[in-house]
């Protein structure tokens, strides 16, 4: 039964990544578009078949996943701290809520040339972007995790005599952790998102400045495949990340 199941979540995933595929090979057959604007899928996977396997571009890959990950990784770390202060201090809810209020809606990448003169054109700026953009899902969905845990749980460890801060790991932190995982989720996506787009504005390496590149000297194929290559990884990560979660959730009923 469950292997039934399994194949038809397949199915049903590939079905629409099938369909643009083949829309495109209509698109290009029946000459709606050039070849030297849209090539042919067969090029560009025989292209990006042969690019995975070149060291150079594996390190173009490596440089996003570092920066990626790094911005990834202190957005977590920010958003579960904060989301979860938050929702224990009135005081310290009162100090965020308004900054979250303020900077939540705006496009962090609007703050990219300011990273770049305070960080310089290396990694430090990419990274800080990827965070600033990652961090908000993360701690919004921490802070309302946490602040709709069970008060009976809270009082029933405080009555078994819990220390207050060992209520927030032992009590807060598992409860909300669906809503931080759901979060996590969110703030990857914004992550594979942001550090193409900061490295097609201005890098030197990266899956970002390939595409640039590519573009600049009017190389179609080559255009797709950092394209394609940033879906895999996202498709990867979002895989590897739901993985995370059925195991931490193993004990929820949802899970």
């Amino acid at each position: 039964m469950m292997s039934r199941f399994l194949s038809a979540n397949v199915i049903l995933g590939l079905a629409p990544i099938v369909l643009v595929v083949a829309l495109w090979q209509a698109l290009v057959t029946f000459g709606f578009a050039p070849a030297v604007l849209l090539p042919a899928p067969g090029f560009v996977f025989n292209r990006l078949l042969q690019q995975l396997l070149s060291w150079t571009f594996q390190q173009e890959i490596a440089a996003t996943l570092i920066r990626l990950f790094a911005g990834f990784v202190i957005a977590v770390v920010l958003g579960v701290s904060i989301g979860i202060a938050a929702a224990a201090s009135p005081a310290i809810n009162a100090v965020v809520r308004p900054i979250v209020r303020v900077l939540a809606p705006l496009p962090k990448v609007a703050l990219y040339p300011a990273l770049l003169l305070l960080l310089g054109f290396g990694h430090g700026s990419k990274i800080s972007l990827v965070a600033a953009d990652a961090l908000f899902p993360i701690l919004l969905s921490t802070y309302y995790g946490a602040s709709t845990v069970e008060q009976k749980l809270i009082w029933s460890a405080m009555a078994a005599g819990t220390p207050r801060y060992e209520i927030l790991f032992k009590v807060v932190l598992p409860a909300a952790m669906p809503s931080i995982l759901t979060g996590c989720r969110i703030g990857l996506v914004i992550s594979c998102i942001v550090v193409f787009l900061a490295e097609m504005i201005t890098s030197t390496d990266g899956l970002g400045h390939v595409l640039v590149t590519a573009a600049r000297t009017f190389q179609a194929v080559d255009m797709f495949v950092p394209l394609i290559t940033i879906s895999l990884l996202g498709l990867i990560l979002n895989a590897l990340l739901s993985a995370v979660r059925s195991y931490l959730l193993r004990g929820f009923p949802e899970a």
